[in-house]
């Protein structure tokens, strides 16, 4: 799946850029919520979430860089949240954070950071629907792809099968033209592209490229 970040948006013309991922072949959109302490960035909240809700044809996929987290769960439910994720470094009950978000009607994803072991996620992975996995270091866009991820998507996808669950693998960071080829090859499910998809000249038939090149 391709789910192109609205981070990179142009937020001038936000309505217009959000009606280009309906119109796409994109599967969701990927909305990164920063609050200036978790990570050194803040970016939006959710009355942008919000408005994003009433024109998006496709499933919001919210992940959340922020410390706390769960005291808002409720909150980015009734703001449009589909998919839910929550860094597994800011959540210390995280068990209680998936069930959490699931109780409200939404999918359960846990983040993890470039410099996470995957292996931390093996008690947690059955309560899991998704793994946001940062390939690079969290709070910018633009950034360059962190090659070790590469190994980190193996070794989760290892485990995954051993544990017998269905949860998706994620790569948010430095997705390009160049590397989704390899990035599904190893086993990821769903890439996420911020600038690839927004700074190309036909961001269309950029998001119909990455879906061709990660089938």
């Amino acid at each position: 799946m391709i789910a192109p970040s609205v981070l990179s948006a142009d937020f001038l013309n936000l309505g217009r850029d959000v009606d280009m991922i309906n119109n796409s072949e994109a599967d969701l959109f990927h909305v990164d919520v920063m609050d200036g302490r978790f990570v050194p960035n803040i970016s939006f909240g959710l009355p942008v979430i919000k408005a994003i809700k009433k024109l998006a044809r496709k499933p919001l996929d919210v992940h959340l860089m922020i410390v706390e987290p769960e005291k808002y769960f409720q909150d980015f439910k009734n703001a449009g949240a589909d998919i839910l994720s929550v860094h597994y470094e800011a959540s210390t009950h995280l068990h209680r954070s998936l069930q959490a978000i699931k109780a409200l009607g939404m999918k359960a994803g846990v983040a993890i950071n470039p410099h996470t072991p995957v292996s931390l996620l093996a008690d947690i992975i059955n309560d899991t629907d998704l793994v946001c996995m940062m390939s690079v270091n969290p709070g910018f866009g633009g950034q360059s792809f962190i090659p070790n991820t590469i190994n980190k998507i193996k070794e989760l996808r290892q485990i995954i099968n051993e544990k017998g669950a269905s949860t998706l693998i994620e790569i948010d960071g430095g997705v390009t033209l160049e590397n989704a080829a390899a990035l599904k090859a190893a086993g990821a499910d769903v890439l996420v592209a911020g600038n690839t998809v927004f700074t190309a000249e036909d961001p269309i038939k950029t998001i119909a490229e990455l879906q061709r090149l990660s089938k």
